[in-house]
């Protein structure tokens, strides 16, 4: 009895040992499998739960164009896509296509012809290596291919059959594109390439939030056994810049610009053009030469360089003693021989070798921009009490803090006297434009003052935002001073810088259309360290003006900077202001004869609203109908199809150049007219 006690206990040991041993091999697969799974298959799996497990997603919103003061598309966003194959997708269609052999070579030369780039070998390589991988997210094309590629693909054999059926799978990204290349390039910036992040420069980062727009969100929900993306809260798409840039002026500036740097072998230049009345930045250029001799925008050096001004600041100098009649117009300064000592150090004009002015008349010392007379006059009158110089500057507003948008605005330096940074020769050469720093566009703002009857405005780049085509919230001009020295002393001014042109050094920025009035400067400049006579020596020439003289519309600083002789602010860069102010008054000559032309226009027509969606039914072949659109979708529909925009004017399309219907030609610019911008409700800004 004992011993069978035993065989049972025995025998049931056993049971539980290969039971034991059973839940041990059974655990070990599934840990086995589990880490296969983890750290083996791991890409795949994350992948599969990326595509079908998302919740609280962002919906990212397109960003906001960038246009120009007359209606032209100066930055957009365009869609783009990174097309992928789902070869793990349950479809009978996709098997029994990719398996056929001339099915397979109608796709792949199909999609040849839309991707010229590559071969319809190379896209059946990439179906039968995917399809062998039996990969879920895999690449068709490495490159982004643009919206109407994508548009001509989701027509070919397979492909438009969707994508739960195909398996065609597309990444959808945006770039920015600006229609008009390098224009303005520096101060209109950069964003960040990823999923347009956000901006990286320039207007871009200044009115990032503006731009951006609102992301949304949405998850994935299986509905009939399709997962589809469903949106909790939409995107809201960024609003559009409305900038103060004249695309013809600034294109006038950098073309005439370019040329005289070539000409004058110079390597780097600046141009700004202000509308007098409002402070307006019409254009503005920033070209620098690279390693290949061509001319780039590059950094938005107008706004940011920090450099030692030379004879513009004259000016300001002459000013500062006019306002407290320490010399009057009627007052003469001895120049001598060009050549006169200043502390221990000697203070020469650029005609010194030709033995100088000798006797000049206050205005003379600034027509033949002489050393001597300003630093002469300055000196003598206030070596012995300079804080009183200094705040006179301050007064005029020239080292003003502008407030501008820009991250990298340079901010003027004008040292105030102290025992750390003050030497006898201070004062004489800060006279003259040394021993300062004042960015280009600080000095634009002072010439601006003085040709709009002393009144500082703060330079404006932005005059609104616009969404739809409706402006949402304005800009108004901003007024920095009232009044920047006494009317005696700005007409006393004025009358001095017009003679600089009509008869002083300043005679190349002159015009016989019409008056000129400005001051040229040329300057060396300071090579770091090893100051200013290391090599070969470098030169800042500039001239800064205004016209008409009578009832100025713009000022203009024209600045480059060379190495080596000649060199001459009055003849380089007055020469290019002649040429820019010139076409400037042609055009608006021909902008006033076919306003005069046109005097009994046409009754508005309403036009119909429509919807980017019933525009893009039109054949592909033909140029569509836009009109009734917005220009964000007008001009994406229309570039997308391989034409060149141009827009005059804010709001919706209400003509174009190129009739709808007719032959599309790739290339070719089809010119868009808006609804007016007087047309759009100016409507307050939402409060923040």
């Amino acid at each position: 009895m004992q011993e069978e006690e035993a065989k049972y206990k025995k025998s049931i040991l056993w049971r539980y040992v290969l039971i034991g041993v059973a839940v041990l091999i059974v655990s070990a697969c599934i840990v086995g499998k589990a880490a296969y799974t983890m750290f083996v298959n791991s890409d795949y799996w994350m992948k599969i739960a990326e595509r079908y497990v998302k919740e609280n997603m962002e919906l990212l919103p397109t960003r906001g164009n960038i246009i120009s003061a007359d209606g032209k598309l100066m930055a957009s966003s365009l869609p783009e896509y990174r097309i992928f194959m789902d070869f793990g997708v349950e479809s009978p269609v996709q098997d029994s296509i990719l398996s056929d052999a001339r099915a397979m070579d109608t796709l792949c030369e199909g999609m040849h012809r839309i991707i010229p780039e590559c071969t319809k070998e190379y896209f059946a390589r990439r179906f039968r290596l995917g399809r062998q991988k039996k990969a879920r997210y895999w690449p068709l094309y490495a490159k982004r291919i643009s919206f109407i590629q994508y548009k001509e693909l989701l027509k070919l054999p397979l492909l438009r059959l969707g994508r739960y059926t195909s398996g065609l799978t597309a990444e959808e990204l945006y770039r920015r594109k600006k229609p008009f290349g390098s224009l303005a390039s520096a101060t209109l910036g950069t964003i960040f390439p990823e999923a347009e992040r956000g901006g990286r420069s320039g207007l871009e980062l200044a009115y990032d939030s503006i731009l951006r727009g609102e992301n949304g969100i949405y998850h994935r929900q299986k509905v009939k056994n399709k997962y589809l993306n469903v949106v909790d809260k939409p995107a809201v798409d960024g609003a559009d810049l409305i900038t103060t840039i004249d695309v013809s002026m600034q294109d006038i500036a950098e073309k005439a610009l370019v040329d005289k740097l070539r000409e004058f072998n110079a390597y780097k230049g600046i141009v700004i053009i202000m509308e007098t009345k409002t402070g307006d930045v019409k254009a503005i250029v920033n070209m620098q030469e690279y390693s290949d001799g061509n001319y780039f925008e590059g950094i938005n050096f107008a706004v940011s360089d920090m450099m030692e001004p030379g004879s513009t600041f004259k000016t300001a100098s002459m000013m500062v003693a006019l306002e407290d009649g320490v010399v009057t117009v009627h007052d003469s300064v001895d120049t001598g021989n060009g050549q006169h000592p200043m502390h221990g150090s000697i203070m020469r004009d650029h005609n010194w070798r030709r033995g100088g002015y000798q006797w000049l008349t206050v205005p003379g010392v600034l027509m033949k921009s002489s050393n001597i007379g300003i630093s002469r006059i300055i000196d003598e009158h206030y070596f012995s009490h300079p804080q009183d110089y200094v705040d006179g500057l301050y007064k005029l507003g020239i080292n003003a803090d502008l407030g501008l948008p820009f991250v990298n605005a340079g901010r003027a330096k004008i040292r105030r006297p102290n025992k750390e940074n003050w030497w006898k020769t201070t004062l004489a050469w800060m006279s003259i434009g040394y021993e300062t720093q004042i960015p280009p566009i600080n000095t634009v703002t002072f010439y601006n003052a003085i040709a709009n009857g002393g009144k500082m405005m703060k330079p404006r780049f932005v005059k609104g935002v616009a969404r739809g085509g409706t402006m949402i919230q304005e800009f108004p001009p901003e007024v920095l001073r009232e009044r920047i020295c006494s009317q005696h002393t700005l007409d006393d001014i004025r009358m001095i810088l017009r003679r600089v042109v009509s008869e002083g050094l300043g005679k190349p920025a002159g015009s016989k259309q019409f008056s000129v009035s400005g001051k040229t400067g040329t300057a060396q400049v300071s090579q770091g360290r090893a100051g200013y006579k290391a090599g070969r020596t470098h030169y800042l020439l500039s001239f800064c003006g205004y016209f008409p003289s009578e009832n100025p519309e713009y000022t203009m600083l024209v600045s480059i900077q060379k190495a080596g002789l000649p060199a001459s602010g009055g003849l380089m860069s007055g020469s290019i202001f002649h040429n820019i102010a010139e076409r400037i008054y042609a055009k608006h000559l021909s902008s006033n004869l076919s306003a005069a032309r046109d005097t009994l226009p046409p009754a508005p027509r309403r036009l119909p609203r429509k919807s980017l969606a019933q525009a893009q039914e039109s054949d592909s072949a033909q140029v569509p109908n836009v009109r009734g659109l917005t220009l964000k979708d007008a001009a994406f529909l229309l570039r997308n199809r391989g034409l060149k925009v141009q827009a005059e004017g804010t709001g919706r399309v209400k003509a174009q150049s190129l009739p709808a219907g007719s032959p599309l030609r790739k290339g070719e610019t089809i010119i868009l007219t808006l609804t007016s911008p007087s047309d759009a409700k100016i409507k307050p800004a939402a409060p923040k």
